[in-house]
């Protein structure tokens, strides 16, 4: 891996931070966190400006609307953006950095055609629909199930943490195909539209107070077979790819963001005299360590995932289990240097995003699951009994 920056990417660096510099002072207020359908209109609108700059889908191949940039051009964007605080993908995350970049892999031209450019556009918006509650950790254990009918197949069952359905257009939804298949091959990956009958959305409220998760109910909901994504029961291993862009280059943006956030957090400690504390400062310094290793093993999954078609490889889950850990320690540094009032003011962003850290161990895989992951395929350890 070279991480050397060629004349070229300078320049892209360099026009992009113009680019920002531009724009970013036009930008209206954010909207209330509780107000999800001005947080869509916000998120929306700055993809459209992503989109008509030509920055929208800047990894993705051309043939699925992308730019089709490097790796490095890329981490350059992740890296300038989040520097200049510009907003994140926001309620558009599954879309851009889940089902999209799934879509692209595996999905059918038509498929592509239909459902990519309304993402980079920012048109329309999508949820995920894999978890279950009484499937825990087990995704394969999904009880979700979908009967062939004709053209269609009906759908009833029940998901849980299904981020961003209030406001979603489509949901990629995990439903199982064949009961009697043994459970990893009985499941199949659908698009499933948000507004077709028999769906119930009942959001959740999590410790921070948001609602950016919800419980779906579904009850005989039709989707067209057309809105299968690869073989019928083909639907882990298209759900393998699908997790491997969330756990490999799906946080990518916010290791930058926990990089800058333990730069103010330094300065904090410097204007309050708690950097006078020299274990503080140690433990702040082993915290950037980590930090420029995790962005390091950022660039090398970015640039194997683009060796590799574009799909990132099992390298993904040993970044994710360490990211989960290290943002859970940056956030208890911070409770430090704020002071025990400060660490519960809810009023304060580094105070609601302790309280965040604290779900990076479960979501997008559990630090146990990922443990296994890495034991099995990447050490070549046997399956614990």
């Amino acid at each position: 891996m070279d991480l050397a920056y060629t004349e070229a990417e300078e320049e892209f660096r360099g026009r992009l931070r113009e680019w920002l510099a531009a724009v970013l002072p036009g930008l209206p207020p954010k909207p209330s966190p509780d107000d999800w359908p001005a947080r869509r209109a916000y998120d929306t609108a700055w993809q459209r400006m992503l989109y008509d700059a030509g920055y929208a889908g800047l990894h993705w191949p051309e043939d699925a609307g992308g730019r089709g940039a490097t790796p490095t051009q890329h981490l350059i964007f992740l890296e300038e953006t989040e520097r200049a605080g510009a907003p994140y993908v926001g309620a558009n995350f599954v879309g851009l950095l889940h089902a999209g970049p799934t879509v692209a892999a595996e999905g059918t031209a038509e498929q592509r055609a239909r459902w990519l450019p309304p993402v980079l556009r920012g048109d329309e918006i999508w949820c995920q629909g894999f978890s279950e509650p009484d499937a825990g950790s087990d995704l394969a254990a999904l009880r979700t199930r979908a009967v062939r009918d004709g053209d269609d197949y009906v759908v009833s069952g029940q998901k849980i943490w299904t981020s961003h359905a209030e406001v979603a257009d489509w949901c990629e939804l995990l439903v199982r195909t064949d009961p009697g298949a043994p459970k990893h091959r009985g499941i199949s990956w659908l698009a499933m539209p948000m507004d077709a009958p028999g769906i119930t959305v009942r959001p959740l409220r999590t410790l921070a107070g948001s609602t950016e998760f919800a419980e779906v109910f579904l009850d005989e909901v039709r989707v067209p077979v057309r809105n299968r994504v690869g073989a019928e029961n083909d639907g882990w291993r298209v759900t393998m790819v699908t997790l491997s862009f969330e756990r490999g280059t799906a946080f990518v943006g916010e290791v930058v963001a926990c990089r800058r956030t333990l730069e103010a957090l330094a300065a904090e400690a410097r204007r309050t005299g708690r950097w006078d504390d020299p274990v503080l400062r140690r433990r702040l310094g082993r915290l950037n360590a980590e930090f420029r290793a995790l962005w390091r093993l950022t660039q090398w999954n970015v640039s194997e995932s683009q060796r590799s078609g574009g799909v990132p490889g099992i390298g993904g889950s040993v970044f994710k289990l360490r990211y989960s850990g290290v943002r859970q320690e940056l956030y208890e540094a911070a409770a430090e240097v704020l002071g025990a009032e400060g660490a519960f003011d809810l009023d304060r962003e580094w105070a609601l995003d302790r309280l965040s850290s604290l779900s990076y161990t479960i979501a997008a895989g559990t630090s146990q699951i990922q443990r296994n992951i890495v034991a099995e395929r990447i050490l070549g350890l046997p399956k614990g009994r």
